[in-house]
């Protein structure tokens, strides 16, 4: 296994070192366009933040599901899954911009807009610049504590045989997921649906947890592929473990739009006049376009591909399809948060807010991509214990019945 990480090591190096260079130059340029435009760029930096938010926000939540479930699948994705837990912690930081620039991005943030208001002052008492702050440091301390801790027991799992540290994993995954759901969805609320406070969605919460799932089991699926690919690691080169992770996968990206189809069903079929307006904004000016595209692209050609299962067991094609998910998941990120501000609304997707949101992108990515690397080149690529029994989800277990 170590010799693995030392053939590994100067690919890490060289990843953490571009990384590094880019992260400082975009977090630069977005330094200026904070203080050239900030109405313009605060929710272009919004959309990039909640990107690499929710690939390591969903790692969290995949490991402890793993640590229920059980499954090779999990085997091969831990190393990656643990890195991208571990970059919340500079995330926590670069969520500081959002806290000073909250007045650019929520209308329940200026005193004046409240005022005028009746629907925002009822809703006062819950959404206000200290209340929102107080809840924010609430979560990341939550999500932190439990990426520490993951990465903590896992570390002792491999250096003993004594069965302690996975049952300390096992018992404290299901109260965290627990935890996980709840704050998660109480932070999709206040960073997201509140942008628009007259609208509200009960599956809201829940679709953003899916979409920070499938971001990160397709961004780790895609460096497990690459490094079974490259000969680093064993496991994701096995064709059934590579089969596995095609079905989770193609299990995430129905749930995903399942949850999507399901929000939009029940406003459109109900006329639910007050929530309409929400989606009406996303359907003129191009945005119907973007709509249509992350349907046949988010949705359908990923599964088509991934229906196949001698597809499946290609890393190759593993691979190409998770980075297409990938990078759909910022696209549908665009279509969630960039209509909500920009003025005047309705009339055209705002090019230029999707220009500095790429290079926010960029900023924080470096940043995300600078830990992750460092951390993943500090251990062993591949866990040296495994948990004894080997659980198989039952969902992957379905789809994969389905695929053959």
């Amino acid at each position: 296994m170590s010799s693995d990480r030392e053939r590994a090591a100067p690919r890490f190096r060289a990843l953490f070192r571009a990384s590094a260079l880019v992260g400082a130059v975009g977090l630069l340029f977005c330094l200026g366009m904070a203080w050239l435009w900030p109405e313009r760029f605060y929710p272009a930096y919004l959309t990039a933040y909640m990107f690499w938010f929710g690939i390591a926000s969903g790692s969290v939540a995949i490991l402890l599901l793993h640590y229920l479930v059980g499954g090779a699948w999990g085997l091969a994705l831990r190393r990656p899954l643990e890195a991208g837990a571990i970059t919340l912690i500079p995330l926590a930081l670069l969520f500081i911009p959002i806290g000073l620039g909250m007045h650019h991005l929520y209308e329940w943030a200026d005193a004046s807009v409240v005022a005028a208001s009746v629907d925002l002052t009822r809703k006062q008492a819950y959404l206000n610049p200290e209340a929102f702050l107080i809840r924010a440091a609430g979560y990341f301390t939550l999500w932190i504590t439990a990426a520490l801790l993951l990465n903590r027991w896992s570390s002792r799992q491999d250096g003993t045989d004594d069965p302690a540290p996975t049952k300390w994993l096992e018992a404290f995954s299901g109260p965290a997921l627990v935890l996980y759901f709840l704050s998660t969805t109480f932070a999709m609320i206040d960073w997201l649906m509140s942008l628009e406070p007259a609208w509200a969605s009960t599956i809201y919460g829940a679709m953003l947890i899916v979409g920070h799932g499938l971001g990160a089991f397709a961004f780790m699926t895609a460096v497990a592929a690459y490094l079974g690919e490259s000969g680093f690691t064993k496991r994701a080169a096995e064709r059934e473990t590579s089969a596995e992770l095609g079905n989770l996968l193609l299990s995430f990206i129905m749930l995903w739009a399942y949850m999507a189809f399901s929000q939009f069903l029940i406003v459109w079929s109900g006329n639910l006049s007050d929530e309409i307006p929400w989606y009406v904004r996303r359907m003129r000016g191009g945005w119907q376009w973007v709509a249509i595209g992350l349907i046949a692209f988010h949705f359908v050609a990923p599964a088509a591909v991934l229906f196949s299962q001698e597809a499946k067991r290609k890393l190759g094609v593993l691979l190409r399809v998770s980075i297409v998910v990938v990078a759909l998941r910022f696209v549908d990120l665009c279509w969630l948060i960039l209509p909500a501000r920009f003025e005047p609304r309705l009339t055209h997707i705002p090019w230029d807010e999707v220009g500095m949101a790429l290079v926010a992108v960029l900023g924080i990515g470096g940043t995300f991509m600078a830990t992750f690397s460092a951390r993943l080149a500090s251990r062993p690529l591949e866990s040296l214990r495994t948990v004894e029994r080997d659980r198989v989800v039952g969902l992957s277990s379905i789809v994969g019945e389905g695929a053959r």
